[in-house]
């Protein structure tokens, strides 16, 4: 059994996925098992001015994914992207004939907000940057839908009409699993039966590209944008940009089985750590994500040698995968050298605050399938990182137990412990 909250265990019951490469579930669970990427040349505008050029986009069209055009008008890309998110999670779960408004409620993590309109706003009030003084009447009468994240929150809650806890976690690249951990807590603790949390990015702008570029973290291989992220490989040199959401309903365990609910996986464990040391930089112990790693195997009551499989990261920078492979290290022992590991942002990119939903997508579906979705372009593995990495091909495997890991600016360390609720034996 997980940590004890009165004995209110945390389920998923529903999956909604916006990515790069795939719009639906279905379709991005595909896309992962075969190992196929989604990078590519920036089509969203013209990046011939930047370092990086290379970015994984989603192919999303919002009328087909049923937005009205005021819809499409009033949201940006991000709240579009999150709102059919939870669209198909909702439907997926059918649970909608099970909720009590006032005992549902919404969490959604970003770490951009909604940065594609607010740097196209900024555009046109300044007139292409050449005034200092804005003409604030030029801009939308939805700019201070932008301005400010929950709004994207209250588009979802209204799906549901939920009044219970709605808002919004924002923790940089660990928001996608730090808005589950949070939303899971309002379960544990009685505030809500029903969560509908997830993140939502969609960031592939002119300024985003600009800020990775300035300090170099993001791939230069322009001329190879299909096989530009390369996790744990020697020849690595920074992330793929992405963008995309995954939102997910969140149960507690006895309502969920009182409806007869399919269950994907439970949350078992969760935890978060601050490095107090740099704002981008990382220690190469990987101390601090050690650290989260077992606490929130602890509070799963997970035994090392327990874990299936773990969801890095791996976002192939130099200094984040060599960190990482360090910290599995500290934590695992000897098992770290036994247990399956991959990076799926070798396909998808780096999608900022929504990568670790969409990777926490990515395990319940592995928990369900019993496979474990490869590393893509990983031929040459550095010598450095010496675990398990899975390259190039999935991989079926009884998996019961998941880890998945984040690091983000700032120093936030995340981990989160997704588990078979009636097959694993604690």
């Amino acid at each position: 059994m997980p940590e004890d909250h009165g004995g209110r265990r945390v389920v998923v019951t529903g999956i909604g996925v916006v990515a790069p490469g795939a719009v639906g579930t279905k379709q991005y669970w595909e896309m992962l098992t075969a190992g196929r990427t989604a990078t590519r040349t920036i089509s969203r505008f013209d990046a011939s001015q930047f370092r990086s050029r290379v970015a994984a986009e989603c192919d999303f069209d919002p009328v087909r994914a049923g937005l009205t055009r005021r819809q499409i008008r009033r949201w940006d890309r991000t709240c579009q992207f999150a709102v059919v998110a939870a669209r198909e999670a909702l439907a997926d779960s059918g649970v909608l004939d099970a909720l009590r408004p006032e005992r549902t409620g919404v969490m959604v993590g970003t770490a951009c907000g909604m940065t594609i309109s607010l740097d196209q706003e900024y555009a046109v009030v300044s007139d292409e940057g050449a005034t200092w003084l804005v003409e604030e009447a030029h801009a939308s009468p939805y700019l201070f839908d932008y301005f400010v994240p929950s709004s994207m929150s209250a588009e979802v809650a209204w799906l549901v009409e939920a009044e219970g806890p709605v808002g919004i976690v924002s923790t940089g690249c660990t928001s996608g699993i730090d808005v589950l951990s949070h939303a899971s807590d309002l379960i544990r603790d009685g505030e809500a039966d029903v969560m509908i949390a997830g993140a939502s990015d969609a960031a592939i702008s002119p300024i985003t590209v600009a800020c990775f570029d300035a300090i170099k973290a993001t791939t230069p291989r322009n001329d190879q944008p299909q096989t530009a992220s390369r996790p744990f490989d020697r020849t690595r040199d920074g992330f793929a940009l992405g963008e995309g959401s995954a939102i997910f309903v969140l149960e507690e365990l006895g309502h969920a089985r009182r409806r007869g609910a399919h269950v994907y996986a439970e949350i078992a464990g969760y935890s978060s750590r601050s490095n107090a040391f740099s704002m981008t930089g990382l220690r190469p112990d990987g101390a601090e994500l050690s650290a989260a790693i077992d606490d929130a195997l602890d509070k799963a009551r997970v035994d090392v040698s327990g874990i299936d499989y773990i969801n890095a990261h791996g976002s192939a920078t130099k200094q984040n995968d060599l960190h990482e492979t360090n910290a599995y290290k500290r934590s695992l022992g000897k098992h770290a050298y036994t247990t399956p590991i991959s990076s799926i942002k070798s396909m998808i990119g780096h999608s900022l605050g929504a990568i670790c939903s969409l990777e926490v997508a990515a395990c319940a579906l592995a928990v369900e399938h019993d496979v474990i979705p490869p590393t893509a372009n990983l031929h040459e593995p550095d010598p450095l990182c010496d675990l398990d990495y899975v390259p190039l091909v999935a991989r079926e495997r009884r998996t019961d137990v998941v880890l998945s890991v984040a690091s983000g600016f700032g120093g936030f360390q995340s981990a989160i412990v997704l588990t078979d609720p009636d097959r694993r034996t604690p």
